[in-house]
């Protein structure tokens, strides 16, 4: 099992109240309440310690609270571009809104990309219910590539579907 793999599977493990603090954190930085950062440490610092490649500090956090706003079920190959391309609208104009906000959310840093992702998931959770956090994680650990960007607009777009 992958770092980042032990990592999602410590999410899927948090108690509705750890969820709950985690949520209550979003938009806020790990080092803006202590109890959060206490909780996100002890999900965190045991797999950092024991590899290097686990996800990054910032990473780790912003999935953390991620997954407790939508805590979907993770299911591999269904990254999030291929499920926001299922859960497009049908209206063409609403449809051009959706694909101009997915356009948007590809070209925000991993600083302000958070709101974007919240909003997406939830459209996700409204419908499907299911994403591959373990893909979205190691995904956001390379945010600055574009090739990963690429890659997430191609997934959309139903050209590669992420495999």
């Amino acid at each position: 099992m992958t770092a980042t793999e032990q990592f999602v599977s410590v999410l899927t493990r948090l108690k509705a109240g750890d969820l709950a603090l985690l949520r209550s954190h979003a938009d806020e930085g790990i080092d803006e309440s202590v109890a959060a950062f206490d909780l996100f440490a002890g999900i965190w610092w045991p797999l950092r310690e024991r590899s290097e490649r686990a996800p990054r500090r910032e990473v780790a956090w912003l999935v953390a609270k991620l997954f407790a706003a939508c805590p979907m079920p993770h299911s591999p190959k269904r990254t999030l571009a291929i499920q926001l391309r299922r859960c497009q609208p049908g209206d063409e104009g609403k449809r051009r809104q959706f694909r101009e906000e997915f356009d948007r959310m590809l070209s925000l840093s991993l600083r302000e990309i958070e709101p974007a992702l919240r909003f997406s998931l939830g459209r996700i959770a409204s419908g499907d219910r299911q994403v591959d956090w373990v893909r979205l994680t190691d995904d956001l650990s390379r945010w600055e590539r574009e090739a990963t960007r690429l890659a997430w607009a191609r997934q959309f777009l139903g050209i590669d579907d992420g495999g």
